[in-house]
């Protein structure tokens, strides 16, 4: 489908061409445009009519890692309401045509919620991330089976019963093989998932189900060019790399190298838990993007300050006449920040946090959790030209 001639024109007097510029209704526009035609000379003619290139808006969310701390304290008489946490940085996500999250742990509804090792989180921890603006989750990643098959059929279930697009598990062959998509102003976008292991465990001989982990290269390639073969431009989300590391391995260069020679547009890494450099790549189609990991969403963890800092990728995709073009990347940093005992776990970006947060966050028990830390995590790791 791609290089497809866009066939609808936006007839006004002054046209703009960037993705999310605001213009006026189409009412507006035309009393306008009567107006200024009749004041015009009759030797003047008015501009010719420019066509706008379909453009879509959209951003990615790393892993969203609710350990006990997180739901408990989103606990209420009658449920969980999981507002607080993400309070701060809804806003990031507001307004994006696309908006992708790599949801680090199950939500079965028939378990009860659980955190390390093996977690599971409330049916309303996926409400919000619907009413946050996701509208594609990948379970690309080591946790899906924690609560075995069972839990990985919910899973995808509860996205499937509310009209989420979900990719990366399968509940069976044929969803694996219909390769997911999503038209959004007459761009079509492609979603494949795979992750490197799933913490030793295994679906049960005989399950229906089906993953696609790194190991299986001929399988990568195959869904991969089968999506390319479906729409404009294929995401990749792909769980890999070493945890609470900011070094891009060897592999994961080779592997984004190959996913771009087959096919993808835009790959988007998770599983270090912190966040990794990005850059562009070039793909088989034309110029793709990679950003090697995403870090945290959100989470509890208290391993490493490294974890509480992640990012939100926000990227405009246009489709032009020579082909799709992928515009202005940018990297908006968060800090994950909870207080003594795990207390009140949220999430801020990064213009939003203080030093008299850092004072008190309570990864200080282990190091000296300040802005500097931050500024210098943010500094080797995010490429000057991708910032915010």
């Amino acid at each position: 489908m791609r290089f497809k001639v866009f066939a609808g024109f936006l007839i006004c007097l002054f046209a703009f061409c960037s993705c999310g510029e605001t213009v006026q209704t189409y009412k507006e526009q035309s009393l306008e445009q009567t107006s200024v035609l009749s004041s015009l000379p009759k030797e003047t003619t008015a501009a010719e009519p420019k066509n706008t290139p379909p453009c879509v808006k959209a951003v990615f969310a790393g892993d969203n890692l609710i350990h006990k701390e997180i739901y408990e304290q989103a606990k209420t008489g009658d449920g969980y309401n999981f507002d607080y946490a993400y309070s701060h940085v809804e806003k990031l996500i507001a307004g994006a045509d696309l908006a992708v999250i790599n949801q680090e742990t199950p939500i079965a509804g028939e378990f009860q919620p659980s955190s390390y090792p093996l977690f599971n989180s409330p049916p309303q921890l996926g409400e919000k991330v619907i009413s946050m603006g996701f509208n594609a989750v990948s379970h690309a990643n080591n946790h899906i089976l924690d609560k075995g098959e069972a839990g990985l059929l919910s899973t995808i279930g509860f996205w499937k019963d509310r009209g989420i697009l979900v990719y990366g598990a399968y509940r069976n062959e044929d969803e694996l093989e219909a390769i997911p998509t999503m038209n959004i102003n007459g761009i079509v976008f492609s979603f494949v998932g795979f992750m490197e292991h799933t913490n030793g465990l295994k679906l049960p001989d005989g399950s229906k189900a089906k993953l696609v982990y790194t190991s299986q290269r001929d399988e990568m390639k195959r869904l991969i060019e089968k999506a390319d073969e479906a729409s404009d431009v294929v995401i990749v989300s792909v769980h890999w790399g070493v945890e609470i590391s900011n070094t891009v391995t060897n592999e994961q260069r080779e592997l984004a190298k190959n996913f771009a020679s087959w096919g993808a547009d835009i790959i988007i890494g998770t599983q270090p838990h912190t966040i990794q450099t990005m850059e562009y790549i070039q793909g088989k189609n034309s110029r793709g993007f990679v950003a090697y990991s995403l870090g945290n969403f959100i989470s509890a963890q208290d391993s490493s300050p490294l974890a509480m800092i992640g990012e939100v990728l926000s990227l405009e995709v246009e489709k032009e006449s020579d082909g799709i073009k992928i515009k202005n990347p940018k990297a908006h940093p968060l800090v994950t920040h909870y207080e003594k005992g795990k207390s009140g776990v949220t999430v801020y970006p990064y213009e939003e946090y203080t030093s008299e947060l850092a004072a008190k966050h309570g990864m200080n028990s282990q190091c000296k959790f300040n802005m500097d830390f931050i500024n210098k995590i943010i500094d080797e790791n995010i490429p000057l030209e991708f910032r915010d």
